[in-house]
């Protein structure tokens, strides 16, 4: 059994001598102590749960590692609706329990933890039915606000048809005759998971991609540990812990059948498609919620744009690439435009991006009830899973595996404390924004441009414009995606641990999804802008483009496919920026 080192200020290895900075000198440190340090916590799984509780068992005093095949946030946590969000449907089905606890974790995030990266977003709610509608609707929405929906952002407003009309003349008079607006939150899912995981660094945790788990290391029944592989290199090492957490979101049953222990829970897998438009193809001040026969369909403002979405349908094809059907893009161009005076064409779309949902299923499929409540359980000794819940209550979920982990763990573990520990760049944020017009003639820069970097970079922006200094060039935008700035690549792979162009392109900007060339036209400036902090050679970033190329070729052909089968084929034959990777992937 690994057991725990006093911390001492001469023990660096249970300190960060990297501030929270994910670069090449952090991931050779993070290799070495992963084969030399005793841990209490291994966490497999780098989704927003597995990094939040890398950062509540640090923050707790815990030495630990999180461990990630790809990268951080690649799978479910960087395809969400993007919402922190109480769930106002959840009303329905009576979970208020679910709704109250989501509401006050959205309340954390506007407040305190994480203002630099969750905003409020209004909603329209068009009412259609006479009579009953509106009353049956306020009262759901004047729960909604007595569970916490209102302390942040404003109550409900009640809008008739005009009104409703003024808010989005987008809408057919026809499509309703009055609404109601209420208020949610929204933030850029994987730049938050990042942001989670780089905060766990900052207090100690080991964050480390591209390194999969490839076996468990056991004492006679217990799990002592997990042997991992550098997916970049091939190498392997073994890491010793207490207890080892999976968080593998849809990955849980594969990971439980590598692990040779029986799972007390199963997972489905739940598709959700989303596409995105550009923001003039809906005139609108405010976001919508439509019902639809199964249950709600958002358009969601997204900077420039309108990200509209989502489906829900099994699957059970590759976890690592599920893909978008024709099928799919067109039942949601269907819904959204029943309601729309100008039709939506699949010619507006800029980007389609398809995500996993993990929902906890019973035993059998006559016994399942799947929900988006989750599920923690020790399903061997030093071995605990968690699944299901939602983006919004990661936090919650995170405090809840550690807690399960105590079993596990010498002497007395600390309460959870991440409701008190802004993330990384939340310090001084609101400063900074009183003094944008400043910074940005600092740095030569338009006070737009500055605001933009400090709702993706909070506090943390010094760090990406100091990389400017003595390159005025950094500071110019990419060539065709100029929403970005060439400087935020260079940090990408110099602080946030982006070791491919995939990861910067889909992750550490959205460039993938917000353009309609999604990030062909500016892969190759892109790799040789990460080539020049990774080291690449002219062969390295010809082999990143013809990745990337691959990938986007791929998911292009998928969308035209009549059927999961047909689309899961076209977009599992791209190759993998990763060339280690061995399946199951976990």
């Amino acid at each position: 059994m690994a057991t725990r080192k006093p911390r001492t200020a001469e023990n660096r290895s249970d300190s960060d001598p990297f501030g929270g900075r994910l670069d090449a000198a952090a991931r050779e440190h993070a290799w070495e102590r992963l084969g030399s340090d005793p841990f209490d916590v291994v966490i497999i799984g780098g989704g927003v749960v597995g990094a939040g509780a890398a950062l509540d068992a640090a923050t707790r005093g815990l030495t630990v590692a999180l461990v990630e095949a790809r990268d951080l946030a690649s799978g479910t946590s960087s395809r969400s609706s993007k919402l922190f969000h109480g769930g106002l449907r959840y009303l329905e089905q009576l979970e208020f329990g679910l709704v109250r606890e989501a509401l006050r974790e959205r309340e954390l995030m506007l407040t305190l933890l994480a203002p630099h990266l969750v905003k409020p977003v209004s909603f329209l709610y068009p009412l259609t039915k006479r009579i009953w509608e509106r009353p049956y609707t306020a009262a759901g929405l004047l729960l909604y606000d007595s569970l916490g929906g209102a302390r942040s952002v404003p109550g409900q407003k009640h809008l008739t048809r005009a009104g409703a009309l003024r808010m989005v003349p987008a809408l057919k008079r026809n499509a309703l005759i009055g609404g109601i607006r209420y208020f949610d939150a929204q933030a850029d899912d994987a730049r938050h998971t990042m942001t989670v995981a780089r905060t766990a660094a900052h207090y100690g945790a080991v964050i480390r991609t591209s390194t999969q788990v490839v076996d468990f290391l056991h004492e006679a029944d217990r799990v002592r540990g997990v042997r991992v592989r550098d997916v970049e290199n091939g190498r392997e090492v073994d890491v010793s812990a207490n207890a080892v957490i999976n968080c593998t979101g849809v990955w849980t049953d594969e990971l439980q059948r590598v692990s040779g222990s029986r799972g007390r829970f199963r997972v489905r897998a739940s598709k959700g498609v989303h596409i995105v438009v550009p923001r003039d193809r809906i005139v609108s001040e405010s976001g919508l919620i439509l019902r639809t026969e199964k249950s709600v369909l958002f358009v969601i403002p997204w900077r420039n744009h309108w990200i509209v979405g989502t489906t829900d349908t099994d699957w059970n094809l590759d976890l690592a690439h599920p893909a978008a059907t024709k099928r799919d893009i067109d039942y949601i161009l269907d819904h959204v435009n029943s309601v729309l005076a100008t039709p939506l064409t699949h010619a507006d779309i800029e980007g389609v991006y398809a995500g996993l949902r993990p929902l906890l299923a019973g035993e059998s499929e006559e016994s399942s009830k799947l929900s988006r409540e989750h599920a923690v359980a020790r399903v061997a000794p030093g071995l605990v899973a968690i699944a299901g819940g939602k983006y919004t209550t990661y936090r919650v979920m995170a405090a809840d595996a550690i807690d399960a982990a105590s079993v596990d763990l010498p002497g007395r573990l600390q309460p959870s404390i991440t409701d008190r520990v802004p993330l990384l760049g939340a310090d001084g944020y609101h400063a900074l924004v009183n003094q944008a017009d400043l910074l940005a003639a600092r740095h030569g820069l338009h006070p737009y441009r500055v605001r933009h970097l400090l709702d993706r970079y909070g506090s943390l922006v010094h760090e990406v414009l100091n990389l400017g200094a003595g390159r005025p060039e950094l500071l110019k935008p990419l060539d065709s995606a100029p929403d970005y700035l060439k400087v935020e690549i260079v940090y990408a792979a110099s602080h946030e641990g982006a070791l491919h162009v995939e990861d910067a392109l889909a992750r550490r900007t959205r460039i993938s999804i917000e353009y309609p060339h999604r990030g062909v036209d500016c892969a190759r400036q892109v790799a040789e802008l990460m080539g020049e902090t990774l080291g690449w050679s002219p062969e390295d970033v010809t082999r990143e483009v013809d990745v990337y190329l691959s990938r986007v070729e791929a998911e292009r052909d998928s969308q035209t496919q009549p059927d999961d089968q047909a689309a899961d084929a076209t977009r599992s034959a791209a190759p993998e920026a990763r060339p280690h990777l061995v399946e199951p992937v976990v």
